[in-house]
């Protein structure tokens, strides 16, 4: 395991440093501030100012020249991880097209796809969405029955998707849908790149308790898609989702120590305000959770060593999203635990001032759910101990 960075590398740490400082104001960096925005206004602020930070060349870190990336290496794409939740920068509005459609348009779109999809979605120009879920197929994804029947040289698409990250905002959605009548299971189904603002496709928002509408449901009724917007071959789209979806192996979950480590320092801060720091099964708590905080970091730095070599992580990646979704669950039931009752309240007078809660308690109802999306923990055990350890079904 490698822990130290080439001098390149940190070359870049300090100019992306400088660009931060310099482009990020300071009352996005204050506890609740975009908590306070609109989901509309919130979107916009961000996508705003993430098309300025790929004009500055901070985008598409590893991705190559020729599509607008920086061709950099996966130690500066640990970097930019780690720095930008340093920063609070903030989150992306983009982030499916970014991580997992521009990817694999990249290995297998046509000429006319790489050109007209991966810069504008680099800019925020096009923001994607992922339709997968229905309502009958979530983590059986194979069951599911969104029909695309060829009429002509087009799809003509019927069904439903839920829990679509950035339904609302989103202009176009990559999609699986069965295209071949007839077929079951992984056969016959295509990934198409749909026109979210045509006639036939209707996105609605789905409220969460936290109050935002980060998902939303995606109803299709006759919308027409033209044969040429498959991505991969028609009747391939398994194979196709396989692949987009392993573009999420090989990150090193850096980013994730970075801000969970900072989240930490904000747990044990409300634990000083109430006086419950000098409790010892608290501070037993604190610690255990720490010590899985340092070992996601140990693990995050040998993932980058192994990818910096060369190596195809492949199902071990498993393993990556196990660990940091069980560590910041467990993060955030600390701080439940912490807090007792008064969980139920957005605010506490503490001899220091009030405490308002409302962005911690946004954060401990979002940790619910990140041992689900992204294939359950279960999943993520059972393929680890099938692919990796090679232990009998």
């Amino acid at each position: 395991m490698d822990l130290t960075y080439t001098a390149a590398e940190e070359d870049f740490r300090r100019e992306l440093r400088a660009w931060l400082a310099a482009h990020i104001p300071d009352e996005w960096t204050r506890p609740g501030f975009w908590e306070s925005l609109g989901d509309d206004e919130s979107f916009r602020v961000r996508r705003d100012w993430e098309r300025d930070k790929a004009l500055a060349g901070f985008a598409g870190i590893e991705w190559p020249t020729e599509f607008g990336g920086r061709g950099g290496t996966p130690g500066m794409k640990a970097i930019y991880d780690e720095e930008t939740v340093r920063a609070h920068a903030p989150r992306t509005v983009n982030p499916l097209g970014l991580a997992f459609l521009a990817p694999t348009v990249m290995a297998i779109g046509t000429d006319a796809q790489k050109k007209e999809i991966v810069g504008p979605l680099l800019r925020n120009e096009v923001i994607w969405c992922q339709g997968f879920s229905e309502p009958g197929a979530g983590s059986d994804l194979a069951a599911l029955s969104t029909r695309g029947v060829r009429d002509g040289d087009d799809f003509v698409v019927n069904g439903q998707k839920v829990w679509t990250t950035n339904a609302v905002h989103g202009d176009k959605i990559f999609t699986l849908v069965r295209t071949e009548p007839g077929s079951q299971r992984h056969r016959g189904i295509s990934m198409l790149l749909i026109d979210m603002h045509q006639d036939g496709v209707d996105a609605r928002p789905l409220k969460q308790m936290s109050g935002a509408s980060e998902f939303g449901e995606v109803f299709f009724d006759d919308a027409r898609v033209p044969a040429t917007d498959v991505l991969g071959e028609i009747g391939d789209g398994w194979r196709t989702a396989m692949l987009l979806l392993s573009f999420e192996r090989g990150a090193s979950g850096i980013g994730q120590y970075t801000e969970f480590r900072r989240q930490y320092d904000e747990i044990v801060e409300v634990a000083r305000r109430l006086g419950r720091d000098t409790d010892p099964v608290v501070r037993g708590r604190l610690a255990r959770v720490l010590t899985e905080l340092e070992c996601l970091r140990l693990h995050a730095m040998h993932v980058l060593t192994q990818v910096e070599q060369g190596r195809d992580l492949g199902f071990e990646a498993s393993m990556t999203k196990l660990q940091w979704s069980e560590t910041f669950q467990d993060l955030w039931e600390v701080y439940d635990d912490i807090l007792g009752e008064d969980a139920t309240l957005d605010a506490l007078s503490t001899p220091g001032g009030d405490l308002d809660l409302r962005p911690l308690h946004a954060q401990s109802m979002w940790s619910r759910s990140v041992t689900i999306w992204g294939g359950s923990s279960q999943v993520q055990r059972t393929i680890t101990a099938e692919r990796v350890l090679g232990l009998p079904r």
